[in-house]
């Protein structure tokens, strides 16, 4: 069982974060020094199969910036060994001194899961994510870690490694939570934020705000009111982030999906950093 990051609080505000919808690590890093200089809260890329490397990206981010948050948006962790995994966001978490955080799920299947032959079957997915998400918070201890799982096995050793982290007990972890289903919701509330999502005819898409009020609370009653976070997409001007926030959503994260296919992303990218993230009255 993976605990839970102690200092994690719900916030007097809400915290904003910006995705980035494309970029090489050099533009990642450009963009997230404008989005510390303008107020934003964290930087965050998404992780493909091939491509951009986002644990490369975000080490370069580190070394330019000193407070912003940065993390994946998000990780399908059954496409990684979990040891790589681990040591890639221990490595940024030093490397930022302690401001990686981790966001995952089972990602989605059009991005290529199949044209580079990972696992594809869906509760297979989810088994080697539960089984990572333990071998990772071992690893991060630094203690000499046994694992004997139906996907992986690890037995102990002594080969020198740097292996601790800046943030105890661990980096925090955000999982994608369906709600409505058991095992999904379990898993992801004992993590340390929830990725609010609704599985429709077999297709995720993130909660509604009436969903989400809905299911806070079951998710109050779950966490005992302890420090989580509830972490929700969108761009400002299609959505109220200040609805999200009465919610009980603690992280807005805003996204310019559309800009991916546009002439020029990174441009579109800068451009909004700079307005800042968008205020609540």
């Amino acid at each position: 069982m993976i605990p839970r990051v102690r200092y994690l609080t719900y916030v007097e505000r809400m915290r904003f974060g910006f995705v980035v919808p494309h970029g090489d690590a050099g533009d990642v890093a450009e963009m997230a020094v404008v989005a510390e200089a303008t107020g934003w809260d964290g930087l965050f890329v998404w992780e493909g199969p091939y491509g951009v490397d986002p644990w490369v990206s975000l080490g370069a981010a580190a070394t330019r910036t000193s407070t912003i948050r940065l993390g994946t948006l998000l990780t399908p962790v059954s496409r990684r060994k979990p040891w790589e995994l681990a040591g890639q966001v221990a490595t940024v978490d030093r490397l930022s001194n302690g401001r990686v955080t981790l966001s995952v799920g089972l990602g989605a299947l059009d991005s290529g899961f199949a044209n580079y032959g990972d696992e594809c079957d869906r509760r297979t997915r989810a088994e080697m994510m539960d089984e990572s998400l333990e071998i990772m918070a071992k690893l991060w201890t630094a203690e000499p870690v046994a694992y004997e799982g139906r996907h992986y096995r690890l037995t102990p050793s002594n080969f020198p490694t740097i292996k601790h982290v800046v943030q105890q007990p661990h980096p925090p972890v955000w999982c994608v939570g369906a709600l409505g289903s058991r095992k999904s919701m379990d898993r992801a509330l004992r993590c340390d934020g929830l990725l609010p999502q609704v599985v429709d005819d077999g297709k995720a898409r993130q909660a509604t705000l009436a969903e989400l009020i809905n299911a806070m609370p079951a998710i109050r009653a779950a966490t005992n009111d302890h420090p989580y976070d509830i972490v929700v997409e969108g761009n400002w001007q299609e959505h109220s982030p200040a609805a999200w926030c009465e919610a009980g959503a603690t992280w807005w994260i805003e996204s310019l999906w559309d800009a991916m296919h546009g002439p020029d992303p990174i441009t579109a990218s800068l451009d909004r950093l700079r307005e800042g993230p968008p205020a609540i009255a």
